[in-house]
């Protein structure tokens, strides 16, 4: 066995969101370092997926599973097929998430409780299960969110992203405070401007797009791949004594 702090070989990650951006770079990240993947995505194709395509590129393992995070029913059914499986989890990374804007005054109670649903509820749901997992087996575990820089922010029109994300922040102490001395490490990312689809409104608005640059010290919007080195960093050996963290990978902001 390697003794590479940041070598993942031998290791199983659940991955959230995998189908595209972060969760996709993440995934491809965490096989590099030598885990098999289960991705899970609302749109997932069972087989041939850019992100299969992609762990498997790096000689892992890749399993897909379609899982819709606003039916918490179907996320609690996920948890409980990973946390019986004969192979354990080792990584959960809950990526998973969507945003929906609005101004707060005229945000309608269905588009709160669909952002609140995918992004923190869901997100609990299913760590709860494989938290639960890794406590039974005694081996401890790596449970990595994906917060926000709106996990500190309050952000403008996006009232619900912006709850959940400071909830998601919390939740990740929160577990921590309880599962640490059970040597499972719950930590979170806290993306900057990435350029992803969620960010596309706002890359689009010539104004706002220039005052985000303007802040980053870094000069440029992020990259997917700009996540890959916290992802495997806080899956691996190397932070086994992080935990409740939230770290930024912001290019700057919030230190402005």
């Amino acid at each position: 066995m390697s003794t590479h702090p940041f070598d993942l070989t031998g290791k199983l990650a659940v991955v959230t969101g995998a189908k595209r951006g972060l969760g996709r770079a993440m995934a491809e990240a965490l096989a590099a370092a030598g885990a098999d993947i289960i991705g899970v995505s609302a749109t997932l194709e069972s087989e041939g997926s850019q992100v299969a395509q992609a762990v498997e590129s790096h000689g892992r393992k890749f399993s897909a599973r379609t899982v819709d995070f606003s039916d918490r029913d179907a996320v609690g059914a996920l948890g409980t097929e990973l946390a019986a499986m004969e192979r354990p989890v080792d990584i959960l990374v809950n990526n998973a998430g969507t945003i929906e804007r609005a101004p707060a005054a005229e945000h309608p109670d269905e588009l709160w409780d669909h952002v609140l649903q995918v992004n923190l509820s869901s997100q609990f749901v299913l760590s709860r299960a494989i938290g639960r997992s890794m406590i039974e087996r005694g081996a401890g575990g790596k449970i990595i969110f994906t917060a926000s820089l709106l996990s500190f922010q309050g952000g403008i029109n996006v009232p619900g992203y912006t709850a959940a994300k400071s909830g998601i922040a919390g939740l990740t102490k929160a577990l921590s405070n309880e599962w640490a001395v059970h040597g499972i490490n719950v930590n979170a990312i806290a993306p900057g401007y990435i350029a992803t689809d969620n960010t596309e409104a706002l890359r689009n608005d010539p104004k706002r797009s220039q005052a985000i640059l303007d802040r980053i010290p870094a000069g440029r919007w992020g990259t997917a791949g700009d996540m890959a080195g916290a992802a495997v960093f806080l899956a691996s050996p190397a932070s086994d004594y992080v935990s409740g963290t939230v770290l930024s990978v912001d290019g700057g902001w919030l230190g402005r």
